[in-house]
């Protein structure tokens, strides 16, 4: 009726027009160059009016929000906004290519997977991989003790359980405790690329193959990493990859299911809500007999990624790879500017890594538990509310996953993310805005020590 178009012709001035609403800033000039209108949607850009908590802080302060995301492009928008106007929204609407089929083509085309899937949230895409791979409820599957609680909850929603593997101090799967925590019975591996740092993956590998274990890569912060030049995930049965708003692709929330197995990708298609002949309408597609096996066994749990996200996804996908180099310049430029500072340790990349390095994580070091504290507090003072990866209210502190809860001590991981600390790089942000909050999480360490 009228209201209903009324609403939906809201809907698109809102889209169409919110970026235009704003003027030059002084992050325009990236922005531009990435298919941005300007660096931030009306609302966001009044986020950035942040407050330091004092009126007398003496030396560098900052005034951007660190959750800023990044804005979708203009081209987004607009078929998002066209989208809209048509009403064909429906992930399977007749006569109508679908986004999302085609952002998984653009998918496979970016990642070397033969098939992907495109999921409401990575999350639904780890558990949907989990079933594909055969687990079954009271299974054990081998998970990274650090990662985020969207990955024990997949575990968790398959029925399975858990078992945390320890990490290392540059916050990925320690291998001689993955060793050690496989049992006769154990028959899975979620691996999880957290933050995008990346474990010795051969090594992962070679205990996987040796125990015949099946392994299903989290790889939410890994799209555009390579490990020897090949992206992230191609050496597991299924990958998993994210558009949630604070990932290199942004669609508010979404994500992937990758594999080169025609059988796990039919599967995945019919949970996530293809059925009779809709698979006709994908434009990359396992054969018909793989759906044709499995179409009739497999329950549609209707999880697929709508096409809005995809709408906002597929140019973002297209400037990846121009954004990989510059997100890991400006990670280039912080870190340099860290790296005499010895009161924190930023952990080495491994040299066969093609880092996509848009965030900064750094251990503090020699600090009690009061001191880091005290520079949380002083970085908030500054206005650089960082994160501590081991906050009691943090999801990524496994103790707060209460539903999955550990059968057993996790020392190392406890202890480091203690004091770990995260800090995003919104690429919006320009290299003045990079070298202030180097110089902000400097003060903050020295107003810490000098206490």
């Amino acid at each position: 009726g009228e209201g209903m178009r009324a609403l939906t012709n809201t809907i698109v001035a809102v889209l169409a027009g919110a970026s235009a609403a704003l003027r030059a800033a002084p992050s325009a000039g990236t922005a531009r160059q990435y298919g941005f209108r300007a660096p931030h949607v009306a609302m966001v850009a009044e986020l950035n009016k942040v407050e330091v908590t004092s009126d007398q802080v003496d030396g560098p302060t900052f005034h951007k929000p660190l959750s800023t995301p990044d804005p979708v492009p203009e081209e987004g928008v607009e078929v998002a906004a066209k989208l809209m106007r048509s009403g064909a929204l429906f992930r399977y609407t007749p006569g109508v290519l679908s986004e999302t089929a085609l952002a998984e083509a653009d998918m496979c085309e970016y990642t070397g997977f033969r098939y992907t899937v495109g999921f409401n949230s990575c999350g639904s895409a780890l558990f949907i991989a989990l079933k594909c791979a055969g687990v079954q409820p009271g299974d054990e599957v081998l998970c990274n003790a650090f990662s985020f609680t969207a990955v024990p909850s997949a575990v968790h929603h398959a029925g399975a359980k858990p078992v945390y593997v320890e990490c290392t101090n540059a916050y990925v799967m320690d291998p001689d405790d993955l060793r050690a925590r496989i049992t006769p019975t154990t028959k899975f591996l979620m691996l999880t690329h957290m933050r995008g740092k990346v474990a010795d993956m051969e090594q992962i590998y070679a205990i996987a193959r040796e125990a015949g274990i099946t392994v299903i890569e989290d790889c939410a912060h890994a799209l555009g990493i390579q490990w020897d030049d090949v992206q992230l995930g191609r050496s597991a049965l299924a990958a998993c990859y994210s558009s949630q708003s604070a990932k290199v692709i942004n669609s508010g929330e979404g994500g992937f299911l990758c594999t080169d197995d025609p059988e796990v990708a039919a599967r995945a298609y019919c949970y996530a809500g293809c059925y009779e002949q809709l698979f006709e309408q994908h434009v990359v597609s396992p054969p018909v007999e793989a759906f044709e096996a499995v179409k009739l066994e497999t329950p549609n749990y209707s999880l697929r990624m709508s096409d809005l996200s995809a709408a906002c996804v597929r140019p973002q996908i297209k400037t990846l790879e121009a954004r990989v180099a510059k997100y890991n310049e400006r990670y280039a430029r912080i870190t340099s500017r860290l790296a005499d500072c010895p009161h924190l340790e930023i952990p080495a990349i491994n040299p066969r890594v093609r880092p996509v390095s848009d965030s900064l994580q750094f251990n503090l070091l020699d600090m009690s538990s009061e001191q880091v504290s005290v520079f949380l507090s002083h970085a908030k003072r500054r206005g650089m509310p960082v994160g501590l990866f081991g906050s009691p209210g943090n999801s990524r502190n496994f103790r707060t996953w209460q539903y999955a809860p550990t059968s057993a001590e996790l020392p190392f991981t406890e202890r480091l993310i203690a004091a770990a600390i995260d800090v995003r790089l919104p690429l919006t942000f320009d290299e003045a805005d990079l070298d202030l909050m180097a110089d902000v999480l400097l003060a903050a360490i020295d107003d810490t020590v000098a206490e």
